[in-house]
């Protein structure tokens, strides 16, 4: 190596001793999942380094199908305005509730820097325990029938799961190979096939999701009664009965017998009897109605030319 190249290596080697390395703006967090109970305090961390401005601006936003503002020139904004502060750049959410689930994004802006800006993000969910579940349960139903039974709490996060219970006994939501029934723990049905007498009982379920304490809705009794073949009997007796009559009606309106018929009587008939009109009595009618009409007479000439004309 020439005197030169050591020349040019000591100068490089003195100013990279005098000059301190680059250090953009850097953003990072301790924690970028956090997890809390409704109505507790959330954390969101957030730290950061710059190069050379010791002032740099702290925003904060949150994320979602709109990002909204959180944290801006040193104030919280519109439903954090008053439940939470800020120590350096971490923020801490007070009794946070569903609404404030989401992702976060802590934003670092140092204008003096050469890369000025930095940022980092966090997802906050909110732990919800149990709410006592939605059950529907029929109260009476007919042997052989296929039934379900729903159970549903749509406010726990994470979801819940389901136990059903019959006579406060906790019912396996395995299906066995004597049982008539199988449940389904994930979305609370409990279903039978073919239902029996046996099934008759008091059936509860109750929601939990390892958040808070499980809940139960209240036992309701769901009977199973015999199919009563003598009232279906008499039912589709009289349902025949109503037929029958609605078909011979229809059968007498269109071979007319709803007709008027001059010169001769006719019947009517009924579900219950027949009634006879004669043909006196329609004269009798009629005349009434054409009490007022008078036709015109006719000379034989004159009735033969307007017969000549219409033939």
């Amino acid at each position: 190596m020439g005197r030169a190249s050591l020349s040019v290596f000591w100068t490089l080697s003195v100013l990279l001793i005098q000059c301190p390395p680059v250090v953009p703006v850097t953003v990072s967090t301790n924690n970028p999942k956090v997890e809390v109970h409704e109505d507790s305090d959330a954390i969101l961390s957030c730290k950061f380094q710059t190069e050379i401005d010791q002032n740099p601006r702290i925003e904060w936003k949150k994320k979602g199908t709109d990002v909204s503002i959180v944290y801006y020139e040193g104030e919280f904004i519109g439903a954090f305005a008053g439940r939470a502060s800020i120590v350096g750049a971490t923020v801490t959410l007070h009794r946070v509730t569903q609404k404030d689930a989401g992702e976060y994004r802590c934003e670092i802006s140092a204008t003096q820097d050469s890369i000025n800006l930095g940022e980092t993000n966090i997802t906050l969910n909110v732990l919800v325990p149990p709410h006592t579940p939605a059950c529907v349960i029929p109260s009476s139903v007919l042997t052989g029938s296929v039934v379900q039974l729903l159970c549903v709490d749509q406010q726990s996060i994470p979801p819940a799961t389901y136990i059903w219970y019959k006579d406060d006994k906790p019912l396996t939501p395995y299906r066995l190979p004597n049982a008539t029934y199988q449940i389904n723990p994930t979305t609370g049905i409990l279903e039978f096939n073919t239902v029996t007498r046996g099934d008759t009982g008091h059936y509860s379920c109750q929601a939990s999701n390892g958040v808070g304490m499980p809940k139960m809705c209240e036992p309701q009794l769901m009977k199973i009664d015999d199919l009563n073949i003598v009232s279906m009997v008499a039912m589709m007796v009289t349902c025949l009965i109503i037929a029958i009559c609605g078909c011979g009606g229809y059968y007498a309106y269109r071979n007319g017998y709803f007709s008027r018929h001059r010169g001769r009587s006719f019947w009517i008939p009924q579900c219950h009897g027949v009634a006879h009109i004669s043909s006196q009595n329609l004269h009798r009618a009629e005349d009434k109605t054409n009490v007022n009409y008078s036709p015109p007479s006719q000379e034989p000439a004159d009735f033969r030319q307007t017969q000549s004309f219409m033939l």
